[in-house]
């Protein structure tokens, strides 16, 4: 039954002959940088949500040892989250062709019977295992994320850091058994006959192996393409057909640019957004203080020129936002301006994972940090958080908190 070459487990089974160590060693070493960034850059991104500053940010209240790189998220340069998730997502769509011909190039070995030799062969399968499927349910997972289709099970922050932690690991255990025999591949073009991704009996060739890894370029090119726009501005933008905030500016006018939820989607009624019912809430050292929004627009407003960048890669132009500054509402409860603590915001917003953040204290002290009341010269619309929002430099979008109904300034 090993011999039948009708059989997956047999090596004449496979006939490509594209198959081989080089062809598979360029898509490795291809991977292995783009994997790479793709990790930092995730990590990166997990860090800007400042997990250890409150419950209320940690999605991962059990991740132990594994959250011993965080930081508190800086905010210079202003552009520093919107240039990390645009990297992160962008290459990790444009690697996909490249992951999948990595795994159709390899494909016979899942099959390699028997499939322990010994204790150490049986330790190499189940890396490989860890490998193939735990990238596979990482590029899923994100892909479904970018296109907001939360149809996996549980949240995807969790999902997404720990799958992160596994398929890494195994990806650098295969990387430092198989890098010395990828270099040595990518030394000869002609394949060595004694290699199990060669063919015994291969079919007769339909294009080269330079001509495949053209076709696999191309695919990538065309997924950079049509997903770069959603994180740059000028006409790329009319290009990221696959990125679902990437078309063509919502709306017109001061508020027409990307949002993520609408008011209607989050539950916000005009009635309680109106003039008359609206009262912020500041609480901290010294008490309570309620402010309309006319009370607002009697202390000193500042302005601001931010991005708003989001987790699944899509971010605006700067905008030019308008309104208070974050350590003035902190110095109005007790605290001093140059030295304000944390601050947890609570959203008129009465369900989703963010409807409550925290803030660090080194984004409460920065001058460009706004309780924002206009966007580009204009009130802000029911959309973009009318009355008011956080506006944070260098912050993921969720983080600017739409709709704020409550400030509590204090240590977190």
């Amino acid at each position: 039954m090993r011999d039948d070459p009708r059989l997956p487990s047999t090596p004449g089974f496979w006939r490509s002959p594209l198959r081989g160590p080089w062809f598979t060693s360029v898509l490795g070493l291809v991977l292995l940088v783009g994997i790479t960034v793709l990790f930092v850059t995730g990590l990166a991104s997990y860090a800007a949500y400042n997990p250890d500053l409150s419950p209320v940010n940690d999605k991962t209240p059990d991740k132990g040892i594994l959250g011993f790189y965080l930081f508190a998220w800086p905010t210079h340069p202003h552009w520093l989250y919107r240039l990390n998730q645009g990297v992160h997502v962008t290459l990790g769509i444009t690697l996909i062709p490249v992951l999948l011909a990595k795994l159709w190039s390899v494909v016979p070995r899942l099959f390699t019977l028997p499939p322990a030799r010994s204790l150490a062969h049986a330790l190499e399968r189940i890396s490989l295992l860890l490998l193939v499927g735990g990238g596979l349910f990482e590029f899923v997972t994100g892909v479904l994320n970018v296109q907001l289709d939360y149809i996996f099970p549980g949240s995807f922050y969790p999902l997404h850091f720990y799958g992160a932690w596994v398929f890494f690991a195994a990806f650098v255990a295969h990387a430092l058994l198989k890098l010395p025999t990828a270099l040595r591949a990518l030394r000869h073009l002609r394949e060595e006959p004694g290699s199990d991704l060669v063919s015994p009996r291969p079919a007769a060739p339909t294009v080269s192996r330079r001509g495949a890894l053209w076709f696999v370029g191309g695919g990538s090119l065309l997924l950079f393409a049509t997903t770069v726009g959603q994180n740059v501005d000028g006409p790329l933008r009319r290009t990221a057909l696959l990125a679902p905030h990437g078309g063509r500016d919502p709306g017109s006018g001061p508020n027409g640019f990307q949002i993520n939820k609408t008011a209607a989607y989050a539950g916000i009624s005009a009635a309680e957004t109106s003039a008359e019912a609206w009262r912020l809430v500041v609480a901290g050292r010294t008490g309570v203080v309620r402010l309309s929004r006319d009370d607002l627009l009697q202390l000193p407003l500042h302005s601001a020129a931010l991005p708003i960048a989001c987790v699944e890669g899509w971010s605006t132009s700067d905008q030019w936002w308008r309104g208070v500054r974050l350590r003035d509402l902190a110095a109005l409860v007790g605290y001093d301006r140059d030295d304000p603590p944390d601050v947890f915001v609570e959203s008129l917003q009465r369900h989703g994972a963010f409807r409550r953040a925290a803030l660090r204290a080194n984004q409460v002290a920065d001058p460009r940090s706004l309780l924002a009341l206009y966007v580009n010269g204009e009130e802000l619309s029911p959309d973009h958080g009318h009355p008011a929002r956080v506006i944070v430099p260098a912050a993921p979008g969720v983080l600017n908190t739409k709709w704020v109904a409550q400030l509590t300034f204090g240590d977190l």
